[in-house]
Protein backbone atom coordinates (compact mmCIF):
# COMPACT_ATOMS: atom_id res chain seq x y z
CA UNK A 1 0.00 0.00 0.00
CA UNK A 2 1.48 3.64 -0.65
CA UNK A 3 1.66 4.93 2.86
CA UNK A 4 2.78 8.25 1.39
CA UNK A 5 -1.06 8.88 1.66
CA UNK A 6 -1.74 8.80 5.08
CA UNK A 7 2.04 9.72 6.33
CA UNK A 8 3.07 12.81 6.85
CA UNK A 9 6.93 13.63 7.45
CA UNK A 10 8.39 17.03 8.60
CA UNK A 11 11.90 17.65 9.06
CA UNK A 12 12.75 20.02 12.46
CA UNK A 13 15.57 20.00 14.65
CA UNK A 14 17.25 17.18 12.83
CA UNK A 15 14.14 14.74 13.29
CA UNK A 16 11.25 13.52 11.81
CA UNK A 17 7.79 14.05 12.86
CA UNK A 18 5.29 11.59 12.17
CA UNK A 19 1.80 12.40 11.89
CA UNK A 20 -0.32 9.36 11.51
CA UNK A 21 -3.83 11.16 10.18
CA UNK A 22 -5.51 7.35 9.84
CA UNK A 23 -4.37 5.04 12.12
CA UNK A 24 -6.41 2.50 11.06
CA UNK A 25 -4.82 2.47 7.98
CA UNK A 26 -1.23 1.66 9.47
CA UNK A 27 1.20 0.13 6.87
CA UNK A 28 0.88 -3.54 6.79
CA UNK A 29 -2.89 -3.86 7.04
CA UNK A 30 -3.44 -4.10 3.42
CA UNK A 31 -1.30 -7.22 3.86
CA UNK A 32 -1.76 -10.87 5.13
CA UNK A 33 -0.31 -11.69 8.02
CA UNK A 34 0.58 -14.86 7.57
CA UNK A 35 2.85 -13.76 4.54
CA UNK A 36 5.86 -14.33 6.50
CA UNK A 37 7.02 -16.23 9.30
CA UNK A 38 9.49 -14.45 11.61
CA UNK A 39 12.45 -15.95 13.13
CA UNK A 40 14.19 -14.16 15.95
CA UNK A 41 18.07 -15.58 15.36
CA UNK A 42 19.58 -12.88 18.06
CA UNK A 43 18.95 -9.64 19.50
CA UNK A 44 22.55 -8.93 19.99
CA UNK A 45 23.90 -6.48 17.41
CA UNK A 46 27.24 -8.27 15.64
CA UNK A 47 27.03 -7.40 12.19
CA UNK A 48 25.09 -5.16 9.99
CA UNK A 49 26.07 -7.34 7.15
CA UNK A 50 24.47 -10.93 6.72
CA UNK A 51 24.82 -14.11 4.24
CA UNK A 52 22.84 -17.67 4.41
CA UNK A 53 25.56 -20.42 3.33
CA UNK A 54 25.50 -24.65 4.13
CA UNK A 55 28.55 -24.16 6.19
CA UNK A 56 29.01 -27.72 7.59
CA UNK A 57 27.71 -29.20 4.70
CA UNK A 58 24.82 -30.87 6.05
CA UNK A 59 22.43 -29.58 2.44
CA UNK A 60 20.70 -26.87 5.05
CA UNK A 61 21.38 -23.16 4.81
CA UNK A 62 23.14 -21.86 7.65
CA UNK A 63 23.21 -18.02 8.75
CA UNK A 64 25.80 -15.99 8.83
CA UNK A 65 26.23 -12.47 10.84
CA UNK A 66 29.49 -11.41 10.85
CA UNK A 67 32.27 -13.67 12.57
CA UNK A 68 29.41 -15.83 13.68
CA UNK A 69 27.58 -18.59 12.28
CA UNK A 70 24.13 -19.85 13.25
CA UNK A 71 23.47 -23.44 11.90
CA UNK A 72 19.94 -25.00 10.62
CA UNK A 73 17.68 -26.09 11.94
CA UNK A 74 17.90 -24.97 15.27
CA UNK A 75 19.69 -22.27 15.01
CA UNK A 76 22.70 -22.68 17.59
CA UNK A 77 25.40 -19.94 17.67
CA UNK A 78 28.87 -20.69 16.23
CA UNK A 79 32.27 -19.07 16.01
CA UNK A 80 34.26 -18.23 12.91
CA UNK A 81 36.97 -16.39 14.80
CA UNK A 82 36.46 -14.26 18.15
CA UNK A 83 34.37 -11.45 18.01
CA UNK A 84 31.76 -10.00 20.71
CA UNK A 85 28.52 -7.69 20.94
CA UNK A 86 28.81 -4.65 19.84
CA UNK A 87 26.75 -1.51 22.00
CA UNK A 88 24.46 0.18 19.23
CA UNK A 89 23.96 3.25 20.88
CA UNK A 90 28.18 3.67 20.59
CA UNK A 91 29.34 1.55 17.86
CA UNK A 92 29.37 -0.09 14.86
CA UNK A 93 30.43 -3.40 14.20
CA UNK A 94 33.37 -4.90 12.02
CA UNK A 95 31.54 -6.76 9.49
CA UNK A 96 29.59 -4.57 7.25
CA UNK A 97 28.13 -6.68 4.45
CA UNK A 98 29.09 -10.20 4.32
CA UNK A 99 28.48 -12.82 1.24
CA UNK A 100 28.44 -16.87 1.24
CA UNK A 101 30.13 -18.57 -1.24
CA UNK A 102 32.68 -21.56 -2.10
CA UNK A 103 35.78 -19.20 -2.29
CA UNK A 104 38.66 -21.58 -3.09
CA UNK A 105 36.28 -23.95 -4.83
CA UNK A 106 36.74 -26.93 -2.33
CA UNK A 107 33.27 -27.72 -2.01
CA UNK A 108 32.86 -25.65 1.22
CA UNK A 109 31.07 -22.72 1.63
CA UNK A 110 33.44 -19.70 2.49
CA UNK A 111 32.15 -16.31 4.28
CA UNK A 112 33.14 -12.79 2.92
CA UNK A 113 33.10 -10.19 4.86
CA UNK A 114 33.36 -6.31 3.80
CA UNK A 115 34.11 -4.36 6.73
CA UNK A 116 34.18 -0.50 7.60
CA UNK A 117 34.15 1.77 4.31
CA UNK A 118 37.50 1.98 2.74
CA UNK A 119 39.22 -0.73 4.58
CA UNK A 120 40.29 -4.02 2.76
CA UNK A 121 37.92 -6.93 2.28
CA UNK A 122 38.28 -10.51 3.78
CA UNK A 123 37.49 -13.89 3.92
CA UNK A 124 37.17 -16.62 6.27
CA UNK A 125 38.62 -20.07 4.63
CA UNK A 126 36.19 -23.16 5.96
CA UNK A 127 37.67 -25.37 7.76
CA UNK A 128 35.46 -27.79 6.46
CA UNK A 129 34.29 -28.95 10.26
CA UNK A 130 37.76 -29.07 12.14
CA UNK A 131 37.80 -27.39 15.20
CA UNK A 132 39.56 -24.35 15.59
CA UNK A 133 39.28 -20.91 14.19
CA UNK A 134 38.67 -20.41 10.66
CA UNK A 135 41.54 -19.01 8.54
CA UNK A 136 41.39 -15.05 7.62
CA UNK A 137 42.72 -13.95 4.07
CA UNK A 138 42.50 -10.18 2.52
CA UNK A 139 40.93 -9.84 -0.73
CA UNK A 140 42.67 -8.19 -3.51
CA UNK A 141 45.98 -7.36 -1.95
CA UNK A 142 43.40 -5.75 0.79
CA UNK A 143 42.79 -2.97 -1.59
CA UNK A 144 40.51 -0.41 0.39
CA UNK A 145 36.77 -0.71 -0.70
CA UNK A 146 34.81 2.31 -0.86
CA UNK A 147 31.60 3.17 -1.38
CA UNK A 148 29.03 2.29 1.02
CA UNK A 149 27.32 -0.39 -0.79
CA UNK A 150 29.33 -2.49 -2.88
CA UNK A 151 27.59 -4.89 -4.70
CA UNK A 152 27.52 -8.54 -5.06
CA UNK A 153 27.04 -8.88 -8.61
CA UNK A 154 28.49 -11.62 -11.02
CA UNK A 155 30.14 -9.51 -13.44
CA UNK A 156 31.65 -11.27 -15.90
CA UNK A 157 28.66 -13.75 -16.09
CA UNK A 158 30.70 -17.12 -15.12
CA UNK A 159 27.98 -17.97 -12.80
CA UNK A 160 29.95 -16.64 -9.60
CA UNK A 161 29.25 -13.87 -7.64
CA UNK A 162 31.85 -11.12 -7.86
CA UNK A 163 32.18 -7.84 -5.50
CA UNK A 164 31.63 -4.40 -7.40
CA UNK A 165 33.03 -1.26 -5.29
CA UNK A 166 35.34 1.62 -5.61
CA UNK A 167 38.86 1.63 -5.03
CA UNK A 168 39.47 3.70 -2.20
CA UNK A 169 43.03 5.16 -3.51
CA UNK A 170 42.71 5.36 -7.10
CA UNK A 171 39.74 6.35 -7.37
CA UNK A 172 38.09 3.86 -9.55
CA UNK A 173 35.25 1.73 -10.11
CA UNK A 174 36.71 -1.90 -10.03
CA UNK A 175 35.56 -5.27 -9.61
CA UNK A 176 36.96 -8.26 -7.59
CA UNK A 177 37.03 -11.67 -8.70
CA UNK A 178 37.15 -14.78 -7.03
CA UNK A 179 39.64 -17.48 -7.44
CA UNK A 180 38.55 -19.57 -10.48
CA UNK A 181 41.14 -22.84 -9.89
CA UNK A 182 40.53 -25.14 -6.69
CA UNK A 183 42.75 -24.44 -4.18
CA UNK A 184 43.35 -20.76 -4.96
CA UNK A 185 42.93 -17.86 -2.40
CA UNK A 186 43.82 -14.69 -4.13
CA UNK A 187 41.43 -12.49 -5.42
CA UNK A 188 41.80 -10.41 -8.87
CA UNK A 189 41.39 -6.69 -8.94
CA UNK A 190 39.72 -5.60 -12.41
CA UNK A 191 39.24 -1.72 -13.72
CA UNK A 192 36.61 -0.50 -14.99
CA UNK A 193 36.53 3.33 -15.18
CA UNK A 194 39.32 6.12 -15.14
CA UNK A 195 40.57 7.43 -11.66
CA UNK A 196 39.46 9.66 -9.67
CA UNK A 197 35.99 8.69 -10.69
CA UNK A 198 32.37 9.76 -9.56
CA UNK A 199 31.22 7.11 -6.73
CA UNK A 200 34.56 6.10 -5.32
CA UNK A 201 34.92 7.65 -2.40
CA UNK A 202 35.40 6.06 0.73
CA UNK A 203 31.56 7.15 1.91
CA UNK A 204 30.43 7.44 -1.15
CA UNK A 205 26.81 6.06 -1.51
CA UNK A 206 25.09 4.00 -4.22
CA UNK A 207 26.60 1.73 -6.74
CA UNK A 208 24.54 -0.92 -9.14
CA UNK A 209 25.16 -2.47 -12.89
CA UNK A 210 22.67 -3.26 -15.63
CA UNK A 211 22.02 -2.72 -19.30
CA UNK A 212 21.16 1.66 -19.47
CA UNK A 213 21.70 2.41 -22.70
CA UNK A 214 20.12 -1.34 -24.36
CA UNK A 215 23.20 -2.30 -26.01
CA UNK A 216 23.13 -5.55 -24.49
CA UNK A 217 26.17 -4.88 -22.24
CA UNK A 218 25.88 -4.06 -18.67
CA UNK A 219 26.74 -0.80 -17.54
CA UNK A 220 27.66 0.57 -13.88
CA UNK A 221 25.38 3.34 -12.33
CA UNK A 222 26.40 5.72 -9.46
CA UNK A 223 24.22 8.96 -8.19
CA UNK A 224 26.41 11.22 -10.26
CA UNK A 225 25.85 9.07 -13.38
CA UNK A 226 26.51 5.83 -15.47
CA UNK A 227 29.43 4.68 -16.48
CA UNK A 228 29.14 3.19 -20.15
CA UNK A 229 30.20 -0.72 -20.59
CA UNK A 230 32.63 -2.36 -22.66
CA UNK A 231 32.94 -5.85 -23.81
CA UNK A 232 36.64 -6.02 -21.93
CA UNK A 233 35.56 -5.99 -18.10
CA UNK A 234 39.65 -4.68 -17.82
CA UNK A 235 39.67 -1.86 -19.75
CA UNK A 236 39.84 0.56 -17.02
CA UNK A 237 38.26 3.58 -19.23
CA UNK A 238 34.34 2.97 -19.18
CA UNK A 239 33.07 6.54 -20.47
CA UNK A 240 31.33 8.97 -17.52
CA UNK A 241 27.83 9.70 -19.02
CA UNK A 242 27.01 13.07 -15.93
CA UNK A 243 23.03 12.01 -14.96
CA UNK A 244 20.78 13.13 -11.61
CA UNK A 245 20.72 9.68 -10.23
CA UNK A 246 19.40 11.27 -6.82
CA UNK A 247 19.94 11.28 -3.90
CA UNK A 248 23.23 9.40 -1.74
CA UNK A 249 21.76 5.78 -1.47
CA UNK A 250 22.05 2.37 -1.39
CA UNK A 251 22.51 -0.52 -3.65
CA UNK A 252 21.11 1.03 -6.99
CA UNK A 253 19.08 -1.13 -9.12
CA UNK A 254 18.71 -1.16 -12.95
CA UNK A 255 15.39 -1.99 -13.84
CA UNK A 256 12.26 -1.40 -16.75
CA UNK A 257 9.77 0.23 -14.07
CA UNK A 258 7.14 1.10 -15.97
CA UNK A 259 7.59 -1.40 -19.21
CA UNK A 260 8.61 0.45 -21.63
CA UNK A 261 10.87 -1.00 -22.56
CA UNK A 262 13.82 1.28 -21.16
CA UNK A 263 15.60 0.56 -18.20
CA UNK A 264 15.12 2.49 -15.39
CA UNK A 265 16.89 2.81 -11.64
CA UNK A 266 15.43 2.29 -8.47
CA UNK A 267 17.01 3.66 -5.04
CA UNK A 268 16.46 3.90 -1.63
CA UNK A 269 18.17 6.65 0.66
CA UNK A 270 20.85 5.64 2.81
CA UNK A 271 20.49 8.08 5.63
CA UNK A 272 17.61 10.33 4.83
CA UNK A 273 14.14 9.32 3.47
CA UNK A 274 12.53 8.14 0.29
CA UNK A 275 12.87 4.80 -2.10
CA UNK A 276 12.45 6.93 -5.67
CA UNK A 277 12.48 5.29 -9.52
CA UNK A 278 14.43 7.36 -12.19
CA UNK A 279 12.78 7.42 -15.09
CA UNK A 280 14.82 6.89 -18.00
CA UNK A 281 13.64 9.36 -20.77
CA UNK A 282 14.44 9.48 -24.29
CA UNK A 283 17.38 11.47 -24.58
CA UNK A 284 19.20 9.04 -21.37
CA UNK A 285 18.36 11.81 -19.67
CA UNK A 286 16.34 10.83 -15.63
CA UNK A 287 13.27 12.26 -14.25
CA UNK A 288 12.82 11.13 -10.30
CA UNK A 289 9.35 9.99 -9.07
CA UNK A 290 9.00 8.96 -5.22
CA UNK A 291 7.84 5.79 -4.56
CA UNK A 292 7.80 5.83 -0.62
CA UNK A 293 8.66 7.88 2.22
CA UNK A 294 7.98 4.83 4.80
CA UNK A 295 11.01 5.27 6.53
CA UNK A 296 14.70 6.82 6.48
CA UNK A 297 17.81 4.97 6.23
CA UNK A 298 17.41 1.80 4.05
CA UNK A 299 20.78 1.57 3.81
CA UNK A 300 20.55 -1.97 1.72
CA UNK A 301 18.36 -3.02 -1.00
CA UNK A 302 18.27 -6.63 -3.28
CA UNK A 303 15.85 -7.62 -6.36
CA UNK A 304 13.95 -10.64 -5.93
CA UNK A 305 11.15 -12.07 -7.15
CA UNK A 306 8.91 -12.56 -3.54
CA UNK A 307 5.47 -13.60 -5.15
CA UNK A 308 6.18 -15.66 -7.98
CA UNK A 309 5.19 -13.75 -10.44
CA UNK A 310 7.84 -13.66 -12.27
CA UNK A 311 9.01 -10.22 -11.87
CA UNK A 312 11.77 -8.76 -10.35
CA UNK A 313 10.56 -6.83 -6.50
CA UNK A 314 12.64 -4.58 -4.56
CA UNK A 315 13.31 -5.46 -0.69
CA UNK A 316 13.96 -2.78 1.63
CA UNK A 317 14.09 -1.51 5.09
CA UNK A 318 14.97 0.94 7.77
CA UNK A 319 18.98 0.51 8.85
CA UNK A 320 18.42 0.79 12.45
CA UNK A 321 20.49 3.49 14.42
CA UNK A 322 22.52 3.76 11.34
CA UNK A 323 24.79 6.14 12.85
CA UNK A 324 23.85 4.96 16.38
CA UNK A 325 20.98 7.12 16.96
CA UNK A 326 22.49 10.45 15.45
CA UNK A 327 20.80 10.94 12.86
CA UNK A 328 17.04 12.43 12.39
CA UNK A 329 14.80 9.31 12.80
CA UNK A 330 17.53 6.94 13.66
CA UNK A 331 15.51 5.30 16.54
CA UNK A 332 12.39 5.08 14.32
CA UNK A 333 10.20 2.05 13.94
CA UNK A 334 12.29 -0.18 12.01
CA UNK A 335 10.23 -1.41 8.93
CA UNK A 336 11.45 -4.35 6.41
CA UNK A 337 8.88 -4.31 3.38
CA UNK A 338 8.83 -4.75 -0.21
CA UNK A 339 7.91 -3.22 -3.37
CA UNK A 340 5.98 -5.19 -5.99
CA UNK A 341 6.23 -3.49 -9.87
CA UNK A 342 3.15 -3.47 -11.85
CA UNK A 343 4.68 -2.43 -15.72
CA UNK A 344 2.39 -0.96 -17.65
CA UNK A 345 -0.27 -0.36 -14.67
CA UNK A 346 0.14 3.09 -13.11
CA UNK A 347 1.94 4.08 -10.25
CA UNK A 348 4.18 1.06 -11.43
CA UNK A 349 4.47 0.03 -7.78
CA UNK A 350 2.41 -1.69 -4.59
CA UNK A 351 4.22 -1.68 -1.30
CA UNK A 352 3.58 -4.19 1.22
CA UNK A 353 4.97 -4.34 4.87
CA UNK A 354 6.53 -7.37 6.19
CA UNK A 355 7.78 -6.50 9.41
CA UNK A 356 8.12 -3.43 12.09
CA UNK A 357 10.71 -4.52 14.29
CA UNK A 358 13.66 -5.35 12.35
CA UNK A 359 14.66 -2.96 9.59
CA UNK A 360 17.66 -4.04 7.56
CA UNK A 361 21.32 -3.38 7.70
CA UNK A 362 24.26 -3.27 4.84
CA UNK A 363 22.56 -6.03 2.67
CA UNK A 364 20.00 -8.36 2.58
CA UNK A 365 20.23 -11.81 1.64
CA UNK A 366 17.97 -13.96 -0.48
CA UNK A 367 17.72 -17.78 -0.65
CA UNK A 368 14.92 -20.99 -0.29
CA UNK A 369 16.26 -21.58 3.80
CA UNK A 370 13.25 -24.39 3.75
CA UNK A 371 13.54 -25.50 0.55
CA UNK A 372 9.89 -24.81 -0.36
CA UNK A 373 10.92 -22.97 -3.87
CA UNK A 374 10.10 -19.87 -2.21
CA UNK A 375 12.81 -16.75 -1.83
CA UNK A 376 13.40 -16.27 1.98
CA UNK A 377 14.74 -13.29 3.74
CA UNK A 378 17.68 -12.84 6.28
CA UNK A 379 19.07 -9.37 7.99
CA UNK A 380 21.06 -8.30 10.75
CA UNK A 381 21.15 -4.97 12.26
CA UNK A 382 21.98 -3.04 15.24
CA UNK A 383 18.04 -4.39 16.00
CA UNK A 384 19.48 -8.45 15.43
CA UNK A 385 19.54 -10.91 13.14
CA UNK A 386 16.36 -11.93 11.39
CA UNK A 387 14.76 -14.49 9.34
CA UNK A 388 11.69 -14.66 7.58
CA UNK A 389 10.22 -17.47 5.64
CA UNK A 390 8.14 -16.75 2.96
CA UNK A 391 4.65 -17.65 3.05
CA UNK A 392 2.87 -16.04 0.30
CA UNK A 393 0.48 -18.59 -1.48
CA UNK A 394 1.28 -19.27 -5.02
Amino acid sequence: MRTSNYIIFSWHSGKIAALLCLAQMAYGQADRATDFKKFTITRDFISEGVAAADLNNDGLLDIVAGYYWFEAPTWVRREMAPSRIFDPYKEYSDSFLNLGMDVNLDGWDDVVIIDYPGMAGFWFENPRNKSGAWQKHSIADAMGISNESPGFIDIDGDGRLDILCGDVDKKQIVWLQAPLDPGQTEWSRFALSKENAPGTEQYSHGIGYGDVNNDGIEDVVVTEGWFEGKADKSSGDWKFHPADLGEPCSHMQVMDVNGDGTNDVVSASAHKLGVWWHEQLADQNFVTHLISTTTAQTHASILADINGDGRADFITGKRFLAHNGNDAGDADTPYLFWIEFTPGKKPYFKEHLIDSDSGAGLNIAVRDMNKDERPDIIIANKNGVFLFENRIPD
